[in-house]
């Protein structure tokens, strides 16, 4: 049986469409329904920030699959009750922005250094990132907005850690609301 997708969601790297009879579950998951064993998807494969729409057919693990690779974000207040509770803080702004200022305790590991006029992902990112954590390690993982973080959270995700949280609006948000800072 097919079913055919049609409301709006993120997931991973690209996006799709997703029918009303898609329900989330409380844990942020995706569950399609029993009946369901093929979906047909629409996604937008993003070039050089061009889309191309295509459709795909894909089963519901698929669908889960990439589902559980959005990251979860919470605001920078949870993000320091977060931290307090234990979570380490990965910051992944270049080292340059980490030497104004981080949150207590954070641990440095750029997503993408400055060249030139533009920025370049770290090669080695994961490497550097699993000498610092393990994957069931539980991370809150921030940068100056959050755009970089989430990127690196989604590329941690894929890479197997469970426990990663993003913060939305990054050290910009945790400068706004005082929140406590070392430089």
């Amino acid at each position: 049986m097919e079913s055919t997708l049609n409301t709006t969601a993120r997931i991973g790297s690209w996006s799709s469409v997703i029918s009303p009879r898609l329900q989330m579950c409380e844990s942020f998951k995706w569950k399609l329904p029993t009946a369901t064993r093929r979906v047909v998807v629409t996604v937008a494969d993003r070039q050089n920030s061009n889309f191309r729409w295509r459709k795909v057919t894909t089963s519901r693990a698929n669908v889960a699959a990439e589902a559980a690779r959005v990251p979860t974000s919470v605001p920078v207040r949870v993000a320091r009750e977060l931290a307090q509770a234990g979570y380490k803080y990965l910051d992944v702004r270049t080292p340059d922005e980490f030497s104004i200022g981080h949150p207590s305790s954070a641990i440095n590991v750029p997503y993408m250094y400055r060249v030139g006029s533009g920025m370049v992902k770290n090669p080695s990112f994961l490497r550097q990132v699993s000498s610092h954590f393990r994957k069931h390690d539980e991370i809150i993982i921030g940068c100056e907005s959050g755009e970089r973080s989430l990127m690196a959270s989604t590329e941690l995700l894929t890479a197997g850690f469970t426990g990663v949280t993003d913060i939305a609006g990054g050290y910009v948000a945790w400068t706004e609301n005082e929140l406590p800072l070392e430089e």
